[in-house]
Order: structure tokens, then C-alpha cells, then sequence
């Protein structure tokens, strides 16, 4: 049973969601010029993604390409030339031919009218125009013409001659959705006349400028024409009559001859392109011309004659190529229509769009309000994914065209809106939170339960974790150097600041601040992989962050007290020790009524605690327990210190001290050693060590005393402890002596 308050918040969340579903249907239906250039983009994209698609062999190119150019000369070619192309073709049976070029003005190369220009008697005289018309009249070519659609650049009053039947049906709109043109440029009456049909080849790209579809009839002087490409079709199928088919708003399909092929509501056929330029059968005109080509390549088959040459201009810009031959748009339209394999934007349409954007809008804007806001960016991308893919299923294996920038839109905006809604009804919820808790826990504990409110990991349980100690050395000096006390503050500020940085960087929990030390853990309250690992990695970045900040500290005149004391002392200004170990602890929130926080206590937690504090024992910059070194895959160069029991424990433990990754370039230069030289150094002083655990002490201080008698040693106070340790065995040899040194202090 829902309560008044989760009934309210349902009720508010849809009408928000239907707010949304009406703004953008609002876009839609009125103001889809913006919407309607983005979806060709995204459709465009659809294209890519698909790939080419094997096209239909029966449809052939004849080009007029950059090699024919080259052996023929530059276009226009003398109509001689082109009637011997027909001709050659009409000989090897093709089926049709479709002229996408048109002869608008008469052969100047003709002998007929250089006499004529000459004013020379013409009697007998070749016409090229004349004769090539007869072979237009002797072939099955299809003469090919542009209608003039926005102005009368060059018109031809008398419209051409066609063989169809244009009917429409249904057409009850008084709206004119069919293109008008102003005007035609034809064929010169010598070349249009003799031919059989004709067909225009307008290619009108959209406001982008991309040709994503190619009208089939165009209006002109109040009678329907087909397009080439429908012209070609109609008659290869030997039929006369085209029924345009009109529906609610618009025309919904033209049919010819058996064949219903779906239109948008202004008559164009969307292409369904089959790749990029050059997909379809390409032979040059040239080979054509000297017939120099294969009889089967044209045997009984629909043959275009166009130009992919750059400098003929008929080259246009598609989903696959920015650069494609005008003459593969027809073809492409004509694979489409013979292989049935269409896709359309049928305005009927706009009512599931307009369902799609409303079910898109309250699924969203739900699944954000009752999801974790991590998850709503997860949402998002899952809601877009789901609708292109319903997107690219409906264009390429139902052929229908759905909108797809509004759905993705409304995703957004939903998105974004019920955020934004979430935050607003949850912030005094936040707000409440945060008042009762801030007096009891950190303030990154605090925000992990306002994440998990209602969640159990909180309360006390035992878990494993890593927990790190570092401490200043020589903070009484520090603070003994300072002016006062506010530089004081600034100077561990300086400090504090960057390594608390590095250990949240690393997914640390910093638990406290104790004066000068740090105390953090790892894999509490949430789990964190790798937890020893990332500990490490903190330390060591914080070691190698210790070279800028002293180079900061250096400069500051603030702290030239501090400078000069530390100079005089032959040490850094800022130097510290770290202590890792990795085991069992207990976390939770501890503390009284009156203040609590969450924390970590138990062995691990004090052993973490000791090992810090033997830094300074054993000179070295960062102790780890073998508890951690058994959990690290990282590549660091390490150091056996010792095998110990500590204060209050029984058990020995090995403490390993890590110099550094196992990295050249990050060699930290505390070490005024090369790599090479420190790891041979390591390789000796372990030698001494596995002699000295066997109790062999002669040898093993000898040993010792040797590396330590070095120049360039990187530690000689742990040379100087097992130099210690040997002299004294060899004077009061220990009983069943096992390698283990008992600490008495904490450090």
C-alpha cells in the first residue's frame, strides 16, 4: 500500500513527465525544421554503422569519368562520340539506357553548324544532333532533363513528352504537397523529340545539403512527370499508367505495374543507399566508346549515363560519402524500387511518434526518481541505447523511419529534470540528516550515510582493512622554530593538505588528525579492492610529494626559521615516517551519546601504530608489516628490517621497509644511489641477514661492517642495529636463538 506522501510524489513525478511529453510533441508537430536536420544527422549515422549492402547486378554505371576525359577530351563530347557509346551498347542487347546528362544546346563540333555559322551552304553536311537523335529514336534510351524549381534561370516553355499515365488518387487537400517547377531544361528539339520517354534527374539535397531522398514526380504546368529512375522502371516493367496515392496528409505511395513503393508525403523516395560512391558496376565511357569491355556486364541491363568527374560537377553529398556521383543516386532509387527494399517516413506516422516520446518521457523521468543518482547517468545512456536501437531496427529491418532526436531529447530533459526534483524533495530530508549526525561522525562518514540511510554496514562488525600512520619528525623542532602560532598552522596546512588529497585519491578514509600524524584506513565502510595496494601506492606518492613541498617551504619566507634550522641539522624541512599494516579490525561508529564517530580499533589497528613509530628505529621512511607485503602486486624495491615481537604481543611479525617503486624515473632522490647500485646494496645486506637468522654472528658482522664502511650506503643505522646485535651474541651467545628481537618500547 503506498502512504499519502509516496501517492503525492507519484502523482507529481507524472504530471511532470506528461509536462515534458507535451513541450517536446509541442516541438514536433510545430516547430520540426531544427528536429527534422538532427534526425538525418543521427539517420545518416544509422547508415555507417550498417555498412554497405549488397545491390542489385542487373543496374550498370556507363561514366563519363576522368579517363575517358583524358582520351576523349573535355566534355561536351561531339554528339558523333556519344551516338557511337549507344550504339555499342544497343549492340551488346542491354536492356535500357537512362541518360542523366541533358543535350541542351546544340554539338558545336558539328560540320552542320560550323557551315552554318560560316554562312556556307549546309546541303549534305553531317548533323550531329540530327544523327544522334536518330540514334536516340534506333536505341532504348531514355532521355534524361532538369526541371527549374526555385527560379527561371533557363526555361523551356514547351514541357516535355511523356509516354505514362499520371493518375492521382484520394487527393482531397487543398494543400500542393508534390514539387512544382518554374520551368524545364530540355533536350534541344532535335535530340528530345526522337526519343522514346524521358525522365528529369533533379537530385534535391536537404537544407544540410545532404541528398538523403530523390522526388519521383514533380509538377509541371499542371501535369504530373516522373523521375528518371521511375521512368526507367515503369518502362522495363512495360506498363504505362503511375497511381500516386494520396493519405491523410500527403501522398503515401506511388504504384506502378504491381509495385507499391512508399513515399514521404511530398512524393520522394528516402533512399535506401547500398554504401559508398562506386558501389554499384562502373565501366568508362572510353571502354565503352572502343568496345573495350565484356558483352555480359550489359547484356539485358539497366545502363545509366553519367559523370562521377569532378569538374562536370554532378557530384553530391549522401550518408556514406561527401563526395558521390549524381548518376549512383538513381541508381541506388532504382535498386530500391526493384529489390522492393524501401524505407519511408509515412506522415501517418507522427502519432506513434508522438506515443514514443510520451511512453519514452514517464518511463525516464520514473526510473530517475526512484533510482540511486549514480545510477541515473546509467539510466540515461540505457534509455538512449534502447530507443536507437529501436531506431535502427525499425529503418533497416521494417523500413520505417521513426523520430529519433525528440525521443532522445525527452530522455534528457527527463533525466535532468526528475535530478533535479529528486534533489529538491530530498534536500530537506538531507538537511535533517545532517543536523543529527554532525555532531557524532566525520563529515566523510556523515555523507556515506546519507548514500546508505537505511543501510546496516554502519553498525560494528569485524572486517579486513588497511590501516596507514605517518607522523613529522622533528615536529618539536618545527614548532620550536616558528614565530607563532598561525605559522605554525600554516606550515602543517601546507603540509596536511596535499597528503590528505593523495589518500582520498586513492580511496582512503582519513579517520583522524592527531597533531602532526595522520591516521587513515582502507576497505571501510565501503569495500574497497586492492585495499593494501592502494595504500602503499599513497605512501609512496606522499613520499615523492615531499620533494615540491620542500622546495615550496624553501621559498616561503614565512618559514625561514624553519629553513635554516633544518639546514643546519643536514635534514629536510618536512620529512616523515609511514606505518602499513593489513588484518583483522573492528569498524563502526564508537564513541559516547554525546559524540561518536566511525572508526577502527583492534590489534591490527595499534601494530599499524607501532610500526610508524619504528621509523625512526630503524631510519627508515615507510614500514610495512609481512601481513601487507603478502597482499601487494605491485613492483617496489623492499627491505628487510627484521623479525620482531612488539610491546603487549607474542607473535613475531616481519617488518619490511619499501624504498621505493621498482621504476627508475621515480627513484625517490633521497637515495643519492643509482637503481642498480641500491638493489646490489639490498642483495648483500639480505645475504648478511639469512646469515645472521642462521646464527652464524662472526660472519655476519663482518659482512655488515663491510656494506656499512661504503660511502654511499642508503641506511646506516640499520647496519649499525645488526652490527650491534652481532657483537653482542658473539659475546653472550643467545639459547635456541631464532631470529626474533623483542621490542620492550613502542619505538
Amino acid at each position: 500500500m503506498f502512504n499519502k506522501k509516496a501517492l503525492k510524489k507519484f502523482f507529481i513525478y507524472f504530471s511532470v513527465s506528461i509536462f515534458i511529453s507535451l513541450v517536446v510533441s509541442f516541438i514536433y508537430l510545430f516547430y520540426h525544421t531544427l528536429p527534422e536536420t538532427i534526425n538525418g544527422t543521427l539517420q545518416d549515422y544509422m547508415f555507417k554503422i550498417r555498412g554497405e549492402k549488397k545491390q542489385n547486378n542487373n543496374i550498370v554505371i556507363v561514366d563519363i569519368d576522368e579517363k575517358s576525359l583524358g582520351i576523349l577530351g573535355q566534355w561536351p563530347w561531339s554528339r558523333d562520340d556519344v551516338s557511337k557509346i549507344l550504339e555499342n551498347l544497343t549492340l551488346a542487347n542491354v536492356g535500357v539506357i537512362g541518360m542523366d546528362i541533358v543535350f541542351a544546346e546544340k554539338d558545336r563540333s558539328s560540320p552542320h553548324k560550323i557551315f552554318q555559322d560560316f554562312n556556307r551552304s549546309i546541303e549534305g553536311i553531317p548533323n550531329y544532333d540530327k544523327e544522334f537523335g536518330q540514334m536516340v529514336a534506333n536505341t532504348p534510351t531514355i532521355l534524361g532533363y532538369q526541371f527549374i524549381l526555385d527560379e527561371e534561370k533557363y526555361v523551356n516553355t514547351e514541357p516535355p513528352f511523356i509516354q505514362a499515365i499520371i493518375i492521382e488518387k484520394n487527393k482531397h487537400q487543398d494543400i500542393e504537397y508534390i514539387f512544382s517547377a518554374k520551368g524545364a531544361i530540355l533536350n534541344i528539339p532535335e535530340i528530345q523529340e526522337n526519343g522514346y520517354s524521358s525522365g528529369f534527374f533533379n537530385n534535391i539535397p536537404d537544407p544540410s545539403g545532404m541528398v538523403r531522398a530523390v522526388p519521383l514526380v514533380i509538377k509541371y504546368d499542371n501535369q504530373m512527370y516522373p523521375s528518371l529512375a521511375l521512368e526507367l522502371i515503369r518502362i522495363s516493367l512495360g506498363v504505362r499508367k503511375i497511381v500516386v496515392n494520396y493519405g491523410v496528409q500527403g501522398v503515401d505511395n506511388i504504384f506502378l505495374g504491381g509495385i507499391t513503393i512508399p513515399t514521404d508525403r511530398y512524393g520522394r523516395l528516402i533512399i535506401n543507399y547500398r554504401g559508398k560512391g562506386k558501389t554499384f558496376k562502373y565501366i568508362s565511357a572510353v571502354d565503352i566508346f572502343t568496345n573495350n569491355f565484356k558483352v555480359e556486364d550489359i547484356e539485358g541491363k539497366i545502363v545509366l549515363i553519367g559523370t562521377s568527374a569532378t569538374g562536370l560537377l554532378d557530384l553530391r553529398a549522401t550518408p556514406f560519402d561527401a563526395v558521390f556521383p549524381g548518376v549512383e543516386v538513381h541508381a541506388n532509387a532504382i535498386d530500391n524500387i526493384i529489390e522492393g527494399d524501401f524505407i519511408s517516413k509515412s506522415a501517418d506516422l507522427d502519432g506513434i511518434n508522438l506515443v514514443i516520446i510520451f511512453i519514452v518521457s514517464i518511463i525516464t523521468v520514473f526510473l530517475v526518481s526512484y533510482s540511486p543518482l549514480w545510477l541515473n547517468p546509467f539510466i540515461m545512456i540505457l534509455m538512449s541505447s534502447f530507443i536507437s536501437g529501436l531506431f535502427y531496427y525499425s529503418l533497416f529491418y521494417q523500413g520505417i523511419i521513426l523520430e529519433l532526436f525528440l525521443p532522445l531529447l525527452s530522455v534528457i530533459i527527463s533525466t535532468l529534470i526528475a535530478t533535479f526534483m529528486n534533489y529538491f524533495f530530498e534536500i530537506k530530508k538531507e538537511q535533517l540528516i545532517k543536523k543529527k549526525f554532525a555532531s557524532k561522525v566525520s563529515l566523510d562518514v556523515m555523507e556515506n550515510l546519507l548514500s546508505s540511510a537505511d543501510d546496516a554496514k554502519f553498525q560494528a562488525m569485524e572486517r579486513e582493512v588497511t590501516v596507514f600512520f605517518s607522523d613529522v619528525r622533528g615536529f618539536t623542532n618545527i614548532s620550536e622554530a616558528m614565530s607563532d602560532a598561525k605559522t605554525l598552522i600554516d606550515f602543517m596546512n601546507e603540509y596536511m593538505d596535499p597528503m590528505t588529497d593523495i589518500i582520498m585519491k586513492q580511496k582512503g578514509t582519513v579517520d583522524k588528525y592527531i597533531g602532526d600524524a595522520i591516521m587513515a584506513y582502507w576497505n571501510a565502510p565501503l569495500s574497497v579492492e586492492n585495499h593494501a595496494e592502494l595504500a602503499v601506492i599513497a605512501t609512496m606518492e606522499q613520499l615523492h610529494a615531499l620533494d615540491n613541498l620542500n622546495k615550496i617551504i624553501k621559498k616561503d619566507k614565512r618559514y625561514i626559521d624553519v629553513v635554516k634550522m633544518s639546514k643546519e641539522n643536514g635534514v629536510e624541512p618536512l620529512d616523515i615516517g609511514i606505518g602499513i599494516n593489513t588484518g583483522k579490525a573492528i569498524v563502526g561508529e564508537m564513541g559516547s551519546s554525546v559524540r561518536s564517530d566511525y572508526t577502527v580499533i583492534g590489534d591490527a589497528i595499534n601494530l599499524g601504530a607501532r610500526l610508524e613509530s619504528l621509523c625512526k628505529y630503524y631510519n627508515s621512511k615507510c614500514n610495512i608489516s609481512n601481513f601487507t607485503k603478502a597482499q601487494l602486486t605491485g613492483d617496489y624495491i623492499y627491505r628487510f628490517l627484521d623479525l620482531v615481537t612488539v610491546k603487549g604481543k607474542k607473535e613475531p611479525i616481519e617488518i619490511w621497509q619499501i624504498h621505493d617503486y621498482d621504476r627508475a624515473e621515480n627513484l625517490h632522490k633521497l637515495y643519492d644511489v643509482s637503481k642498480k647500485q641500491l638493489k646490489y646494496e639490498l642483495e648483500l645486506y639480505h645475504n648478511a641477514v639469512d646469515i645472521y637468522k642462521k646464527g652464524d654472528f662472526k660472519k655476519a658482522l663482518d659482512l655488515f661492517t663491510d656494506i656499512n664502511g661504503w660511502d654511499n650506503k642508503t641506511n646506516s643505522k640499520i647496519y649499525l642495529i645488526y652490527m650491534e646485535r652481532c657483537s653482542k651474541y658473539l659475546l653472550d651467545p643467545p639459547l635456541n636463538f631464532n631470529g626474533v628481537y623483542a621490542h620492550t618500547t613502542k619505538g
